[in-house]
């Protein structure tokens, strides 16, 4: 046997009492566990635990760590919190499939949630190249990934806002069933991003048939958190019914002022088709502030043709006037539909180092947000404090609830969320303030989540699952980052191991790169 974890309170991912065990790990899988009094196993490395918690690593549901990882070996934002897998290629744009022309779209797109990837040699166009790249390369943690829906669409027929034609449809269909074919996990898609949000209903639901049949799931960032939320919460659970496909709801929530105190209309909805035999989960972030680019706040019709005619529609002043009248007056949909209010948008981070005097600081107005949209090239991150604690805490107690930390790295002062997740869950909503049990934690954070990404060895402490695991201190794990210092590590987290080779250990990040591609698992 490898290594002996001694003594510790196994918190096993089921939701059931914790139990004081001995737990034996060789070749990178739980091989014994050996509940109190039996001290059988031996090892040629014991680590007593003193009677810290031991649980299954943590599965973060909603992951931008797509180019992270590949340029950061390290990547002790998430392996330092105690995630152990990661599932990207969220909100509908990332990487693959991609030919060279919408690479370098989306590129120039998402640089404010990943960086333009300058440094990383873009050598793959599939997903099975881009799963491949992950290997070769090693990586701090696992990674899973969905087909990007948006990406998908502006490969098959540009950044145009129409209906497809019939061939450029199936091009779309075939696209994403190759990707399942190459180990992808489901289909993203982001709903108030151009150009995934020219998709109505019919096309969607045509392309989650062909997610339906590779048993994989959908998670979309639906059309609206704000104005809307409730409809278009009910479209996605339609059009899932209709296709037969499983459904995970992106960082689930009711944000804005007409949504404060609605979560349980949301859950109402959700039970309802539950209890009707539909397969649905979601994932939550525990924070009140949203995080997303500033031009994805702008109407949909600005940003047809891609980011230079988005530039082009900004330099003209009677066009950003239009621009800034759906946003102030009508409530544009890359707003969710809701008015916007300057003040509760917070500049997190800029792409052009001469404007970083920006970050930290509210908008004042239109005129400001427009300089940096121009200036930055769309490469702005912003923080919207638009969210409520009630409906945030209502929605983690749900029994489908999982975590995500929806974490955008990028920027000199992220959302803490990217590295405070799941130690804010353990420490502030489990110990503080008791919304949830210590074990019903662990589960919405590990089994879960390996539950709805169809893994059968991963997301428990048990005999013959793969040995990613994570020790912590239930009496000071905490989550170290603030909106103030938001890249500060967590506390109470000591050991981290994949496949049962340790990447934090006493604290401190180790060398290993223990982290694979996990591809979709065929239904049985």
């Amino acid at each position: 046997m490898d290594l002996v974890i001694r003594d510790a309170r196994v918190v096993d991912g089921t939701g059931g009492p914790s139990y004081r065990a001995d737990t034996g790990i060789s070749g990178g899988r739980i091989t014994a566990i050996r509940r109190e009094g039996d001290r059988s196993l031996a090892a040629s490395r014991v680590l007593d635990a003193h009677g810290l918690v031991l649980a299954p690593g943590f599965i973060d549901m909603h992951a931008h760590s797509d180019l992270a990882l590949l340029r950061d070996p390290d990547h002790s934002a998430k392996a330092a919190q105690g995630v152990t897998l990661e599932v990207l290629g969220q909100d509908g744009l990332s990487y693959a499939p991609a030919d060279d022309r919408t690479l370098d779209e989306v590129r120039r797109t998402v640089t404010g949630w990943n960086g333009d990837g300058s440094g990383i040699d873009f050598d793959w166009r599939t997903v099975a190249g881009y799963l491949d790249r992950l290997d070769r390369q090693g990586i701090a943690v696992n990674a899973a990934y969905l087909v990007p829906q948006g990406t998908v669409r502006a490969y098959a027929m540009g950044w145009e806002d129409r209906p497809p034609t019939g061939a450029e449809l199936d091009r779309m269909k075939q696209l994403v069933a190759e990707g399942l074919e190459q180990g992808a996990v489901g289909m993203s898609s982001g709903l108030t991003y151009t150009p995934g949000m020219y998709a109505r209903g019919a096309e969607l639901t045509e392309l989650c048939r062909v997610v339906a049949a590779y048993d994989g799931y959908y998670c979309p960032h639906h059309r609206s958190y704000g104005a809307g939320a409730l409809e278009a919460y009910e479209e996605m659970v339609a059009l899932t019914g209709e296709a037969g496909c499983a459904l995970h709801l992106a960082h689930a929530t009711m944000n804005f002022g007409v949504n404060r105190g609605r979560a349980p209309e949301l859950l109402a909805l959700l039970d309802r088709a539950l209890a009707d035999g539909a397969d649905i989960s979601l994932d939550t972030y525990p924070y009140t502030p949203g995080c997303t680019t500033l031009v994805a706040l702008l109407p949909s019709w600005a940003g047809e043709g891609g980011p230079e005619a988005v530039l082009a529609r900004l330099r003209d002043s009677a066009t950003a006037e239009r621009i800034r009248h759906h946003l102030e007056v009508t409530g544009s949909d890359g707003c969710h539909g809701v008015p916007v209010e300057w003040d509760t948008i917070e500049i997190s981070g800029v792409s052009e180092p001469a404007l970083a005097g920006f970050t930290g600081r509210r908008l004042d107005g239109w005129t400001t947000a427009r300089r940096l949209l121009m200036e930055d090239r769309l490469g702005t991150t912003i923080l919207q404090h638009v969210g409520h604690e009630e409906n945030v805490r209502a929605i983690m107690r749900h029994r489908v609830h999982t975590g995500g930390s929806d974490g955008i790295l990028q920027g000199t002062k992220p959302h803490p969320r990217a590295y405070g997740t799941f130690p804010h869950y353990l420490g502030r909503y489990a110990r503080e303030l008791g919304v949830l049990s210590l074990e019903e934690t662990v589960a919405h954070l590990t089994s879960r989540p390996a539950a709805r990404l169809r893994l059968p060895d991963r997301g428990l402490v048990r005999e013959g699952h793969r040995a990613d695991l994570v020790l912590f201190d239930p009496d000071t794990v905490a989550a170290g980052s603030t909106f103030d210092a938001p890249r500060t590590l967590p506390t109470g987290i000591p050991h981290v191991l994949i496949d049962g080779r340790f990447v934090i250990e006493d604290g401190r990040r180790t060398d290993v790169l223990a982290g694979r591609a996990i591809r979709r698992t065929p239904a049985s």
